[in-house]
């Protein structure tokens, strides 16, 4: 028992390790430490049990109780704390300084006591093991205090005796041979009886002494050999049966036994796989197994059959078994490490090879069998089913892949037949108003990114462009008058912005396509912006359509879009500008608010410059207010007579206000002229060097009428004479008093009838000299309007519409109104006549040429030196806002700057230009 190991016949002294206790035998003191393993030396618990007993300096010794006896109990006790790791099977036991047979009482009191101070530490760390079936032998007092500090304290029992001991090469192949056992029986799966504590330390010590490369390539030789004897021969025996099962069994099986044989071999994969460079233990596990079954040639085809196989019953509508394809994958997967090599060659590449095919094939048949709408439907449920499919059972970087197949196939070969199908394509969709079928169409065809949706885009722009192409040539051909062809307009475009919102999801490639196909068919009639501002005017005048204020601005802003498309705004400026002064002068604006709302969304869009003007006629019209103010009270002051008239003017800024160079000609019946004549002096006294010149086409009269009632001898002597009657009886006789609200020229026309019973057309011209058109205007405004307007009876031989030069015209006596006050509509304009719409452009042209030239001394001034298509570049950027410039014209205009001097051509280059200050 107290004996010394029979294999050590020699003591060999280990090599000092480090300093750390190479003094220790110069303190004279007790060590105690816990955690520490270096009382091997004395019998006590080693290993990495905790604390323990360290040198005990010779004072110690002498500082014996006489009367403490080391019992038997005691030493019983100190036996049990003894670590089992010091004692382990095939494990060297410590080597031990023990004291002779013969030692005294005193020293073994001594070492007794020494065991008892140090039991707090040795019973803090709980044995894992008590020593069994050996007589542990008494601690023993070494025979010199240096020995006590020949291991520095961290190293571990089981490492001391390593670095002790020599290993030959009959003991390596002893421990290799343990550990071969131990591999097969775990790959057995007969690991129950196995010690892995020892197993790891047998493979610690082969790494230790320099026998890794033993240890690795034995276990390569062991793991290859199973593998290719026992697993491979199993499962090429279930190929025809029961084949995904066996394999994923095969598999399980192996990762199990990877993952115990790494925990045994884990010195191994720290130090000698790292110094090496080569694959560790699991990862060298699973190249074997993918080397040695899943890639050999018929295990690896019946694989790649068998789940490509199952793929295909499924998309046929039959039951598989999802699981067995996902734990096949996952093990391709793993196979790879760290990489999806294995997975995309084993399977992933056949499976998109031979889903592109299927699904080429199907595709001819869907468009065969159905219409647009349905195989769109089909596509995306193939699309949800493959996402599906890899989500479930595949790997998760498949489903982009396969997908991406699906689109190719069944989308982007077949875009434009899809699109174009006949009585079912987009444009089908789009005249029908299918707007869930246009929203499965784009959503579809967004998968392929710009390239899907340029299609889906371009059919639609031919289609509207057709669409707008139409309104236009019927307004041409007087199909429709300027107020329709806005509204066809406005409508076509709320179509297509429900679509654009509830099938197009807003998307920026639909919104720029519809905005330019506007513009391209709106600028195709060069009346559009007159039409445009005729529609403004329509919609804001007093008592137009009896619409709500929600529904006019909803239409303004409506009309705002159509405005931004206009290329020739300044156009639009002018023919709005003499369309709000007739609604300002004639008080027929149905709000100032709106008024100056609508100028408020023009300045938004094109600067203060562009409303300017409109601006001034408001600020024009407070002004004449207070005028009409300050007259009323001269008038008054001084007694003077204006005949009966009750006068009112408004004086506008001739830059502000469409009026015309040339005064229109008028015979203004006596009695309102007198009446101007005694204001224009007022005004001219009050403000000198100005001129007031009278525009009869803006003014509004109210006339004090009697009708008598139609003569019996008149009864029928017109058959067209209408009866404003609402019964419908015989005309009234009775004499009937009304105030008529006619505009400037229909006063002129009605007073002449106070002298004469009957007029022609020609009478009348060259009595009043109104101008031809607006004379026509007023004539049918009060012949032809609605019956219970029509003031005077037009006799016709012609019974056509349009105004003859030998038209007759009469009071109708029997005109009846249940209102005394009677306001007479003015015949809606249809726009300008030909002649006008010429003077118009030859105005707007005028004002383009100031604006032009106006822009380029702008730029020359900044730049000083510039080349012609660079000026002619910025010009046309500066105007764009309000019309685009033609270059042949920016030209013109440069050549007369360049004739009054304020531009020169460059003397080394005549494309240049120089400003001259």
């Amino acid at each position: 028992m107290h004996g010394r190991d029979h294999r050590q016949h020699h003591h060999h002294q280990p090599e000092q390790l480090n300093n750390l206790n190479v003094q220790g035998h110069v303190r004279r003191h007790n060590r105690i430490v816990a955690g520490s393993n270096n009382f091997n030396h004395l019998g006590g618990p080693g290993g990495n049990d905790g604390g323990g007993l360290g040198s005990v300096a010779t004072e110690a010794v002498c500082r014996i109780s006489r009367h403490s006896v080391l019992t038997q109990q005691q030493q019983r006790n100190l036996s049990l704390n003894v670590s089992n790791a010091s004692f382990s099977s095939q494990q060297q036991p410590p080597h031990h300084r023990l004291l002779p047979s013969g030692s005294s009482a005193l020293q073994r009191r001594s070492h007794h006591r020494a065991s008892r101070s140090s039991r707090l530490t040795a019973a803090a760390t709980p044995n894992t093991e008590a020593a069994s079936g050996s007589s542990v032998p008494p601690p023993a007092i070494p025979e010199t205090v240096g020995s006590a500090n020949r291991y520095p304290l961290w190293l571990p029992e089981y490492k001391r005796k390593a670095f002790n001991a020599s290993m030959d090469e009959k003991y390596v192949e002893t421990i290799w041979a343990s550990l071969k056992n131990a591999i097969q029986e775990i790959q057995k799966k007969n690991n129950s009886g196995l010690s892995f504590e020892q197993l790891y330390r047998n493979a610690y010590n082969m790494v230790l002494h320099k026998h890794g490369n033993r240890l690795y390539y034995g276990l390569r030789e062991v793991v290859s050999e199973h593998l290719e004897h026992k697993v491979r021969t199993e499962v090429l025996e279930s190929l025809h049966s029961n084949f995904l099962p066996k394999l994923n069994q095969a598999w399980t099986d192996h990762q199990t036994s990877m993952v115990m044989i790494r925990d045994i071999l884990m010195y191994m994969d720290r130090v000698y796989v790292q110094q090496r460079e080569v694959d560790n233990v699991y990862n060298l596990g699973l190249i074997l197994f993918r080397d040695q079954v899943v890639r050999y040639s018929e295990i690896q085809k019946a694989l790649r059959e068998k789940l490509l196989g199952m793929v295909m019953e499924e998309r046929h509508g039959e039951a598989i078994n999802h699981l067995a394809i996902k734990n096949a994958c996952s093990m391709l997967i793993t196979l790879g490490i760290n990489s999806r090599t294995v997975y995309e060659e084993d399977f992933e590449k056949p499976f998109l090879a031979q889903s592109a095919a299927f699904y080429k094939f199907e595709s001819q048949n869907f468009l065969a069998e159905n219409n647009a709408g349905v195989y769109i439907k089909k596509v995306e449920a193939r699309i949800t089913e493959e996402s599906s499919r890899a989500a479930l059972y595949l790997d998760k970087d498949t489903e982009p892949r396969i997908v991406r197949v699906v689109e190719e196939e069944l989308i982007k070969k077949h875009m434009r037949p899809i699109v174009e199908m006949e009585n079912s394509g987009v444009v089908y969709m789009i005249k029908n108003s299918k707007t869930e079928d246009l929203a499965c169409t784009y959503k579809l065809f967004s998968r392929l990114k710009e390239e899907g949706l340029k299609v889906i885009a371009d059919t639609m722009s031919a289609y509207l462009r057709e669409q707008g192409r139409m309104l236009v040539k019927e307004e041409e051909n007087g199909n429709t008058n300027p107020i329709t062809f806005v509204q066809n307009l406005l409508d076509l475009k709320d179509r297509f912005d429900q679509f654009l919102t509830h099938s197009f999801s807003n998307d920026r490639i639909f919104k720029n396509v519809i905005s330019s196909d506007f513009e391209h068919f709106l600028n195709l009639n060069n009346k559009s912006p007159e039409y445009l501002s005729l529609f403004i005017d329509d919609k804001l005048k007093k008592g137009g359509k009896g619409m709500s204020e929600q529904e006019i601005e909803s239409i303004l802003d409506k009309t705002m879009v159509l405005f931004r498309f206009l290329l020739e705004k300044d156009v639009f400026e002018r023919y709005y500008k003499t369309h709000l002064a007739k609604r300002l002068l004639l008080n027929k604006s149905v709000s100032d608010d709106f008024e100056k709302n609508m100028i408020s969304k023009l300045k938004t869009e094109c600067g203060c410059q562009f409303t300017s003007k409109l601006e001034g006629m408001f600020k024009d019209m407070s002004v004449s207010n207070t005028i009409m103010d300050e007259f009323k009270n001269f008038v008054n002051n001084n007694n003077l007579s204006l005949g009966g008239v009750e006068l009112t003017v408004r004086i506008l800024t001739t830059g502000f206000w469409p009026t015309q160079t040339a005064t229109p000609n008028c015979n203004i019946p006596s009695a309102p002229r007198e009446a101007f004549e005694i204001f224009k002096n007022f005004y001219l006294n009050k403000h000198s060097g100005r001129q007031l010149t009278l525009q009869p086409q803006m003014g509004t009269a109210y006339i004090n009428a009697v009708f008598y009632g139609r003569k019996a001898i008149d009864s029928d002597k017109d058959k067209d004479a209408p009866s404003s009657s609402s019964s419908g009886s015989g005309a009234p006789t009775t004499t009937r008093k009304h105030i008529l609200q006619v505009s400037t020229y229909q006063m002129c026309v009605l007073l002449l009838f106070n002298n004469r019973d009957v007029l022609t057309y020609d009478d009348i011209h060259q009595e009043t000299d109104i101008p031809e058109r607006e004379l026509v205007r007023a004539l049918q405004s009060l012949s032809m309007g609605k019956p219970a307007q029509r003031l005077l009876v037009r006799n016709s031989k012609t019974k056509t519409k349009d105004i003859e030069p030998t038209d007759e015209f009469y009071v109708n006596d029997a005109f009846v109104s249940k209102f005394h006050r009677v306001k007479i509509q003015t015949v809606a304009a249809k726009g300008e006549s030909e002649p006008e719409r010429k003077e118009t452009r030859g105005k707007v042209d005028e004002d383009r040429k100031h604006e032009i030239e106006a822009a380029i001394v702008r730029i020359m001034k900044a730049r000083k030196r510039m080349a012609h298509n660079l000026l002619v570049s910025d010009v046309t950027s500066q105007l764009k806002s309000r019309f685009l410039p033609s270059p042949v014209f920016i030209k013109k205009r440069i050549e007369g700057l360049i004739e009054r001097e304020y531009l020169q051509r460059s003397p080394e280059d005549r494309k240049v230009y120089n400003y001259l200050a």
